[in-house]
């Protein structure tokens, strides 16, 4: 272990772990309800539709929460057909109202016989499993076991078994796994282990990674995710995706 990069590691998780950090990521729309189930669903629709610039993702993720009168599982389990008709039109870059409609139908069909989302990543979970991988590719298969699936709704949805770094997920899982004192992340789930959670990559953690030699692979996919999160349990084996505040503040908010 490299004992300087570890305590300058530390350093920036220290910083951008805050409070203040909430108010410019995504985590700040599931960070305005209090309900357990309005915080899995506001924070799922924020963390999918988490590309691009920030203001904007979180903009659109508010006028979803509002199109469903800010009390999205009250709305998913409740909504009468018609009550659907305020969802069209929404858009949010290549996520639109076919996709959103979807989305809700499976939201309802779990959440009517479980009170809990964590269960929908959980259950593909065994005993002894290093990585939350097995929930990653069993969520995707679950998601999509609804009849007459949108074709074009399947590449909201990412899974290892497709070679996906699924960042968006990974970025959501932490949202909900970890737990600190700190205030931003959730840590509303307990069956699945923070030591479990991989680290959300895109370009910008890759970039950071590679300049500190910690991946070699030239593309950010599930492989490139796990050796990171490889590397990252070596410095902290119980909650090694709390190095994502560093590596993702590093590439986006420092553009290291």
């Amino acid at each position: 272990m490299d004992t300087s990069l570890k305590s300058f590691l530390d350093s920036k998780v220290d910083w951008y772990n805050q409070p203040s950090f909430i108010k410019d990521d995504p985590i700040s729309v599931p960070h305005s309800f209090s309900k357990k189930q309005d915080k899995e669903i506001a924070g799922l629709f924020a963390a999918i539709f988490a590309w691009g610039n920030r203001t904007t993702i979180i903009q659109k993720s508010k006028e979803l929460m509002q199109r469903m009168d800010n009390a999205p599982y009250a709305f998913i389990l409740q909504h009468q057909s018609s009550d659907l008709k305020r969802l069209i039109g929404f858009k949010h870059r290549t996520f639109n109202d076919t996709d959103l409609l979807y989305f809700i139908e499976f939201l309802k069909m779990h959440y009517a016989t479980n009170a809990s989302l964590e269960t929908a990543f959980s259950k593909w979970i065994e005993p002894g499993d290093l990585t939350i991988e097995k929930g990653l590719n069993g969520f995707y298969d679950y998601f999509f076991s609804l009849e007459d699936v949108p074709q074009r709704t399947q590449k909201h949805i990412a899974s290892p078994n497709k070679k996906s770094a699924c960042k968006r997920l990974n970025m959501y899982l932490r949202w909900m796994v970890r737990q600190d004192k700190k205030g931003v992340d959730f840590g509303i789930w307990k069956k699945i282990q923070p030591s479990q959670l991989v680290c959300p990559i895109d370009v910008h953690v890759a970039r950071v990674a590679k300049r500190f030699q910690l991946l070699d692979r030239p593309n950010a996919d599930w492989e490139a995710a796990l050796q990171l999160t490889e590397y990252l349990r070596t410095l902290d084996p119980v909650d090694p995706v709390k190095y994502d505040f560093a590596l993702f503040a590093l590439g986006v908010v420092e553009k290291f």
